[in-house]
């Protein structure tokens, strides 16, 4: 047999080999799939854990229940419209912007500055250690439990025996304010705990963003002739807006929630002086056998910090977009 015959022969059963079939296309998994042995657990806690108390929260609200074995009576929208006669309900959300005063707008002012000096002058100066040791200073308060800092400032300005009222009397004041005591005087020594409490947290972010700013800014204002004044309104302030917002927006939730000082320190009193909403859910829960309205007050709270979030991130968003337009 010749080659050609050969070539022939193979080209010819090439030929005669039937076509495969066709084949069925294969299905590609959503992309999302992948990811659902993570998402699962989180989803399962976060059901158990928000969304099915606060499901029930809200069909409480619209229950009378004194709590226990009581029965449960549907009053419909009843709790609600209490609320808008009761004067304690507004003078708890009144009390909210002095929360909001004390743990947003003055930490986060005090912080700022704070953050830039010890990152641009105390770490140039004295070195990044002297920096380091001052940021965790000014942090300890937030790490430590909130009885333990109650009962803490609860002696520094007990009315008797407090700190405070000693170095006053030492010094021939003979009737020291009762701090915590008076309606006149208790808001402010709340205010001024949350302020020392609160304080480090915006340092430790603004500290952290500075490490980003790019330190040629720094230097080529330097040699401008800049001052620390300008370089912190011409470039920190503008640099770190970013973390700002985050501050300002988690520092102001966290004040309309506020409840562990409160109940340490003064438990709302006195008068209603330093009463906030969290608070009054809790003494209408527990104290009052008032279950179904107390609900209510949580879901208004609830409703109040979805809105004032939603603002802030819709301004946050706004400025991005401003920003990159330029």
């Amino acid at each position: 047999m010749t080659l050609e015959s050969i070539e022939r022969a193979e080209s010819a059963s090439t030929t005669a080999t039937p076509p495969a079939g066709p084949t069925k296309p294969r299905r590609s998994r959503p992309g999302w799939v992948p990811y659902l042995p993570y998402l699962i657990p989180g989803a399962v806690g976060f059901a158990v854990v928000i969304g099915i108390p606060f499901v029930q929260n809200v069909i409480l609200s619209f229950q009378k229940w004194k709590g226990g074995m009581a029965p449960h009576h549907w009053v419909g929208l009843q709790n609600y419209q209490d609320l808008l006669q009761d004067e304690q309900f507004w003078t708890s959300f009144r009390n909210s912007i002095s929360m909001i005063v004390a743990m947003v707008v003055v930490p986060t002012l005090i912080g700022l500055l704070l953050a830039s000096v010890l990152f641009d002058y105390i770490g140039k100066t004295f070195g990044g250690r002297s920096a380091t040791v001052l940021r965790a200073t000014y942090y300890l308060p937030q790490i430590l439990p909130i009885a333990v800092a109650g009962v803490l400032w609860n002696w520094i300005l007990n009315a008797q025996t407090g700190a405070v009222n000693e170095i006053l009397r030492s010094w021939g004041v003979e009737n020291p304010p009762n701090w915590l005591g008076s309606p006149t005087t208790a808001m402010p020594s709340v205010m001024l705990v949350l302020i020392w409490v609160q304080i480090g947290y915006p340092v430790v972010v603004f500290m952290s963003a500075l490490q980003r700013v790019d330190p040629e800014l720094y230097e080529a204002a330097e040699l401008d002739g800049a001052g620390w004044w300008r370089r912190f309104r011409a470039i920190t302030v503008p640099q770190i807006r970013p973390e700002t917002f985050v501050v300002v927006l988690t520092c102001t939730v966290a004040a309309l929630k506020v409840f562990g000082p409160i109940y340490v320190l003064t438990r709302g009193g006195p008068e209603s002086s330093t009463l906030v909403p969290s608070y009054y859910s809790y003494l209408n829960f527990f104290d009052k056998s008032k279950v179904g309205y107390g609900a209510a007050v949580a879901n208004v709270l609830t409703l109040v910090i979805v809105v004032v979030a939603a603002v802030i991130l819709v301004l946050q968003a706004r400025y991005e977009r401003k920003e990159e337009g330029r």
